[in-house]
């Protein structure tokens, strides 16, 4: 895929995101954020934070503190192995409600320009193995209504760096 083609990609993918926000009604804004939502904020698209990776798999269940400051089992999957520029890392992959893979992260950008309680990127399946894409890091929905609980990150998930992109802290 060339750059170009990943960008228009990744621009689809958030005018969807943008879309439930604003349509589903499974959205977590409320009304009143509905009527003056104008789409998320994002990092400008970084490719260099889309990696390829190996996911180990180790199913079982990981005590997991939550935005509302209990602590819950959730379906841990395994780990992988994250090659960021400032180091490898191994993260914590949890079983997301649908089927879906994701990694609950926090990093120096959180309480500046992202939300304080970190964010959730994809773990995506493809035809030769898995990959994850930071330019599509999500908010938890705790991060737009403070009624949701929301997993947060585990300490071996806390990263000592920045990565600047997906979603920007709403506003």
């Amino acid at each position: 895929m060339t750059a170009d083609d990943y960008t228009a990609a990744l621009q689809k993918w958030r005018a969807e995101r943008d879309h439930f926000m604003a349509r589903h009604y499974a959205t977590p804004l409320s009304d009143d954020d509905i009527v003056a939502f104008d789409g998320l904020r994002y990092f400008s698209p970084d490719p260099a934070l889309v990696f390829p990776v190996d996911l180990e798999s180790k199913d079982g269940q990981v005590a997991i503190e939550s935005s509302s400051g209990s602590v819950s089992d959730y379906s841990g999957a395994g780990t992988v192995v994250v090659p960021f520029a400032a180091g490898h890392v191994t993260m914590q992959v949890l079983h997301g409600e649908e089927g879906d893979l994701f990694i609950p992260f926090r990093d120096q950008t959180c309480g500046e320009s992202t939300y304080n309680g970190g964010r959730y990127v994809g773990v995506e399946r493809t035809d030769v193995g898995f990959v994850v894409d930071f330019n599509k890091a999500t908010n938890p929905y705790c991060a737009y209504d403070p009624d949701f609980s929301c997993p947060l990150p585990p300490p071996e998930n806390r990263l000592p760096f920045a990565v600047e992109a997906g979603e920007l802290d709403y506003p």
